[in-house]
């Protein structure tokens, strides 16, 4: 299962990273290669575009010990862990095109603990609803041909991940969210792993879509201030909630790779005031919302 994973990871990475380029039609990803000291490294490929202005795609298959920091964290006893995975975050330069995220991940312990991980989010600096439906749909799809209860679960574990509680509102228009999928009585490891292959083969079509219809859009310079006032907000919660951040810091990551969802700029003015903009004020409201159901209530 191992090799397998780590193979498909590799294979998931060089996937994106070529539809991408294709996609920005200008800019090409610049790789590291990197080592980690406690074992194992990875390839962290940085693309800054014509419709991109930065985007990571991180591939790394880590292992050594497990400290008891984190040990203590996931409730496990064990010395030894190996984990890999493929984490993308995109920054656009259009501001109604949406940031995404994207994260599949595989861990496992000398103690024989193993599960998959990950989910695919969107946070939008204007909400738009038909994309927010077409997303959601879209991942509904994915989950249904798995198991119908699939989609309801992690959409509801994303809206609970995905909120910054300092800001009482959501990160942006939620997603999937999942973590911990073993083997039980219902499931095998292949047939986890089979979902969350299919996860990361959506990232592409779904991407595609929301670029496709909204980088030729016209914007203002007052639009281009409220996405760097949105990218604060992803920046706080990367830096503040973030479980994966957290954890790459925590087991002596890559500090560049791990950062790499940051974007190039972002903004904080104190008491921002988007009252005159609005498309700024309806975004908000929906961000300060909870539970929405996209598919159903529109």
């Amino acid at each position: 299962m191992k090799e397998e994973v780590e193979k498909g990871m590799r294979n998931l990475q060089d996937k994106i990273c070529e539809g991408l380029e294709k996609l920005d039609g200008e800019g090409t990803f610049q790789e590291d290669l990197w080592d980690r000291s406690g074992g194992g490294g990875g390839r962290t490929r940085i693309l800054e575009g014509r419709i991109i202005e930065k985007g990571g795609v991180n591939f790394s298959a880590v292992h050594g010990d497990l400290s008891p920091k984190i040990s203590n964290a996931l409730n496990i006893s064990s010395k030894k862990f190996y984990a890999t995975g493929v984490s993308i975050v995109l920054h656009p330069r259009n501001p109604w095109i949406p940031i995404i995220h994207m994260n599949v991940r595989y861990f496992k312990t000398d103690s024989g603990h193993q599960w998959f991980g990950g989910g695919i989010d969107v946070t939008p600096h204007y909400v738009i609803k038909d994309d927010a439906v077409f997303f959601h749909k879209y991942l509904k799809s994915v989950c249904d041909k798995f198991d119908l209860e699939y989609y309801p679960d992690f959409k509801k574990w994303a809206d609970r991940y995905f909120y910054l509680k300092h800001r009482q509102e959501t990160r942006g228009i939620g997603g999937i969210f999942f973590d911990r999928l073993s083997e039980n009585e219902k499931y095998t490891m292949k047939q986890r792993w089979g979902f969350v292959q299919s996860v990361g083969n959506s990232f592409l079509p779904i991407y595609r879509n929301l670029v496709q219809k909204n980088y030729s859009k016209p914007f203002s310079e007052e639009d281009k201030d409220w996405q760097y006032h949105r990218r604060g907000r992803y920046v706080e919660f990367n830096l503040v909630w973030d479980k994966g951040t957290k954890f790459g810091l925590d087991t002596d990551g890559r500090t560049e790779s791990i950062l790499m969802s940051l974007p190039a700029q972002a903004r904080w003015s104190y008491m921002h005031d988007y009252s005159d903009n609005e498309n700024a004020v309806f975004t908000q409201e929906i961000l300060k919302s909870s539970n929405i159901d996209w598919i159903v209530d529109n």
